[in-house]
C-alpha cells in the first residue's frame, strides 16, 4: 500500500485537487476530512464538515474518536487499496492521520502550492473565508446520504470549467463563517404553496407541515382537487413537483411529500 499526502492551509483547494492528483498518479482512495473516499463512493468515517463545533470537526479530522477511527480502519484493510491519499493541513497533521490509521509510512508529499496557482488558491480562499462554503472530492449524489439538511451545490469547476465525470460538492458545514444555516419552515410552506399553482385540477393547499426524519425532510399537506379529476394522477404530479422545486431551491433532502386529498369546495 502507497500513502500519499496533500498539504496546504484550511482554505487552498486542497479537496478540490485531490481528484485531479489521484487521476494523474493512479490513486485509488482519499482520507479527507474524516471520510474514507474510494472512487465516486464514502465507504467509512464522519465527516468534519458536519460537527456542530469548529474543535469537534478538528478531533474527527484527526480520527480522535475511537468508534470513528475504528470503522475507517476495519474499511480500509477490508479494501485494502493499492494507494492512499491523505490530506491534511501540515505534514505533521497527515503524519499523525497516517500513524492513527495504522497505515504505511507517507511515500510523498504533495504541497498545494506546488500543484496549483496563486490566482486558483485565492478563488479557494474567497470560497471559504468570504462565503464560507467547502468542499468534498465526491459527487453530490452520494454527499447526500450523509449531509442531511445543508445547503449543497454541483461544482464543475472553480473557474467555471469541468467535466460531469468530475463533479464536486461544496458543503455548507454548520459551524461556517458566516453562521449556522437555517430554513425557516414558513419558506419551505410557500414553496409548497407556490408549487401548486398551475396543476390542473388543484384548487389550493392548505396546512402545510414540515417534519424531520434521519432520511430527510418530511413535508405535510392538504390538498384540495377539483370534482372529477384522477386523484392519484393529479396527486402525483403535486407530489413531484413539490419535491423538485423544494429541492431545487432549498437544496434539503426530501424523504416524502404526504397529500391528504380533498374535495374543493
Amino acid at each position: 500500500m502507497k500513502i500519499y499526502a496533500l498539504v496546504g492551509k484550511s482554505g487552498t483547494g486542497k479537496s478540490y485537487k485531490a481528484i485531479d492528483i489521484c487521476r494523474e498518479k493512479g490513486i485509488e482512495t482519499i482520507i479527507d476530512d474524516g471520510l474514507f473516499i474510494a472512487g465516486n463512493l464514502i465507504l467509512a468515517g464522519v465527516s468534519a464538515k458536519g460537527q456542530p463545533t469548529k474543535v469537534g470537526a478538528i478531533k474527527t479530522a484527526l480520527f480522535k474518536f475511537e468508534p470513528h477511527r475504528n470503522a475507517v480502519v476495519e474499511k480500509i484493510k477490508e479494501i485494502n487499496p493499492r494507494s492512499i491519499l491523505v490530506l491534511g493541513t501540515s505534514d505533521k497533521m497527515v503524519q499523525q492521520i497516517s500513524e492513527t490509521l495504522e497505515l504505511p509510512e507517507i511515500s510523498e508529499i504533495i504541497h498545494i502550492e506546488d500543484v496549483t496557482t496563486a490566482e486558483e488558491r485565492e478563488t479557494a480562499r474567497h470560497y471559504r473565508q468570504d462565503v464560507g462554503i467547502h468542499t468534498i472530492p465526491v459527487p453530490t449524489f452520494e454527499i447526500k446520504r450523509g449531509f442531511y439538511g445543508y445547503v449543497m451545490e454541483t461544482l464543475l469547476g472553480l473557474t467555471g470549467k469541468g467535466n460531469k465525470s468530475e463533479e464536486k460538492t461544496i458543503v455548507r458545514p454548520t459551524y461556517s463563517y458566516l453562521g449556522e444555516y437555517k430554513l425557516s419552515t414558513s419558506v419551505i410552506s410557500d414553496i409548497v404553496i407556490y408549487s401548486s399553482k398551475g396543476i390542473k385540477g388543484v384548487k389550493n393547499v392548505d396546512r402545510v407541515a414540515v417534519g424531520e426524519s434521519p432520511q430527510g425532510k418530511i413535508i405535510e399537506l392538504i390538498a384540495y382537487l377539483d370534482y372529477g379529476v384522477s386523484i392519484p394522477e393529479v396527486g402525483r404530479q403535486l407530489q413531484m413537483q413539490i419535491a423538485s422545486r423544494v429541492k431545487a431551491m432549498t437544496a434539503l433532502n426530501l424523504n416524502a411529500v404526504n397529500i391528504e386529498v380533498r374535495t374543493a369546495k
